[in-house]
């Protein structure tokens, strides 16, 4: 499965990546962003144990942000369960050296109709309050906000609000 437009393709993860997710993921900046089962430092072990893992996954909900042919970042969805079963979680980073330069909106838009898909009708997007770059790469890409849950999260030994957005099927 490969999603792709003029500037971006998305593609599973492969063992080759290894290297470059090491790279890219060991920053602290993006570990700030991200949940707590993203560690931080990120080992060569981490990226070994997150490539294998997600070569499980069917159908595949993780993918690569390749941009000029270049390992840029990750890119996926976490399905629910129970009550929310219809529902998909989304998530994304990029890499440092590859901000600013439109890539995850452009990367959202193209996994968010192949998420609807699969039989999904509802994605969104958790950003913590101290991330609008975030909230516009979502907002780019036709997600709307829909609350912002008071002091929800605990990330980097403190309490911040989380914004919540998402799309529907029928957006």
């Amino acid at each position: 499965m490969i999603l792709e437009n003029q500037w971006l393709k998305l593609r599973p993860l492969e063992a080759s990546d290894q290297e470059t997710l090491v790279k890219l993921a060991n920053n602290h900046k993006i570990w700030l962003n991200t949940s707590d089962s993203f560690p931080h430092p990120y080992t060569h072990k981490d990226a070994k144990d997150y490539l294998e893992a997600t070569k499980e996954e069917n159908p595949i909900l993780t993918f690569a942000i390749i941009y000029q042919n270049q390992f840029a970042g990750i890119i996926g969805f976490k399905k629910q369960d129970n009550l929310y079963r219809k529902s998909l979680e989304i998530g994304y980073w990029t890499g440092e050296p590859f901000w600013g330069k439109n890539i995850t909106p452009q990367a959202v838009e193209l996994i968010t109709p192949y998420g609807f898909s699969l039989g999904y009708n509802r994605i969104f997007g958790c950003v913590y309050e101290y991330n609008p770059a975030s909230m516009r790469v979502l907002e780019k890409a036709g997600y709307q906000k829909e609350g912002i849950a008071r002091k929800a999260v605990f990330k980097n030994n403190a309490c911040w609000d989380e914004h919540r957005y998402a799309r529907l099927n029928t957006d």
